[in-house]
């Protein structure tokens, strides 16, 4: 974590650790079979993925900005968002990001870049409509915390094994509907090959998948927590997520499904009402569960003072 005065997490730190450590356990197993199975596929499957985290890594700023129709201001174009930002700043001691708006009615917020001085925090014009001052100032300590906590390199690095296996997964499948199934060169038989490298990259894909999602959890909870100690505000944070939440539910579906692949960046989930999905395929941890840790960080702060 960089050197700021957002509170340490030791519990973020060795979740990170852990989930490394898993997904090399399972990225060995990944290439050793792919070296039994079919190394040149392999090996084409992952100099393509290669390529594909490196884009991620080094122009994670501009992809998100670009796709999200980001439009980074200035203080003269933004003095209250500005000011918010160098609040928290000055309170943090962290460095300044860029600071960005985006076009939609949709509340939420997101950072992204891979470190300080590529860091961006952008919120949109539906988010600013709604919050007030305090409220504002949460969120956004929030997205800052996720600066600090490096949580977007982390990220990146940690979901390149999902990456790589999902498209080995992809472009096997494309192969086997057109006809690879029915292969046979040689005395090979390169359909049984093919639906092997499908079986072994859809099994990689389904564990990274699920490890990537449960840390992506905690890194909300811990932003969340650091945010909640650093203003001293937990009570408005959680203000925040309940206005947004609700918010959220009452935008049209057409506007929360273009919102909702950069669910992972949000400061909340796009989804509208009714949606559920089991919590081990989440992005985010429930509403539930962030209140009920602000209510306690609440409760120690009152108790503390």
């Amino acid at each position: 974590m960089a050197r700021t005065r957002y509170a340490s997490d030791r519990g973020l730190t060795s979740r990170m650790l852990v989930t490394m450590f898993l997904l090399g356990l399972v990225y060995v197993v990944f290439v050793t079979a792919f070296f039994v199975i079919s190394p040149s596929i392999g090996m084409i499957a992952l100099g393509v993925a290669l390529v594909f985290l490196l884009v991620q890594y080094f122009f994670s700023d501009k992809l998100t900005m670009f796709a999200m129709h980001g439009r980074e201001v200035s203080p003269e174009e933004a003095p209250e968002l500005h000011g918010v930002i160098d609040r928290i700043c000055a309170m943090s001691d962290a460095p300044k990001p860029r600071v960005a708006i985006t076009d939609t009615d949709v509340p939420n917020a997101f950072a992204t870049g891979r470190n300080q001085k590529k860091a961006v925090v952008c919120v949109t014009t539906g988010l600013m409509r709604r919050l007030d001052p305090v409220e504002l100032e949460g969120v956004l300590a929030h997205e800052m915390a996720h600066i600090a906590h490096k949580d977007v390199a982390v990220m990146t690095i940690a979901s390149f094994l999902g990456i790589c296996a999902g498209l080995i997964t992809r472009f096997g499948l494309e192969w086997g509907l057109w006809g690879g199934f029915n292969r046979r060169d040689g005395d090979q038989n390169t359909g049984l090959i093919l639906l092997a490298v499908i079986a072994v990259s859809a099994v990689a894909y389904a564990v990274s998948f699920l490890l990537t999602r449960a840390l992506s959890r905690y890194r909300e909870l811990s932003a969340d927590r650091a945010a909640a100690l650093l203003t001293g505000r937990p009570s408005a944070l959680a203000s925040a997520l309940t206005k947004v939440t609700g918010e959220i539910a009452r935008i049209p579906t057409n506007d929360l499904r273009s919102a909702q692949a950069f669910n992972a960046f949000f400061f909340t989930p796009a989804f509208g009402k009714g949606f559920s999905v089991s919590s081990l395929f989440s992005t985010h941890p429930t509403l539930d569960r962030r209140l009920a840790q602000l209510s306690s960080i609440s409760d120690q702060l009152s108790r503390g003072a």
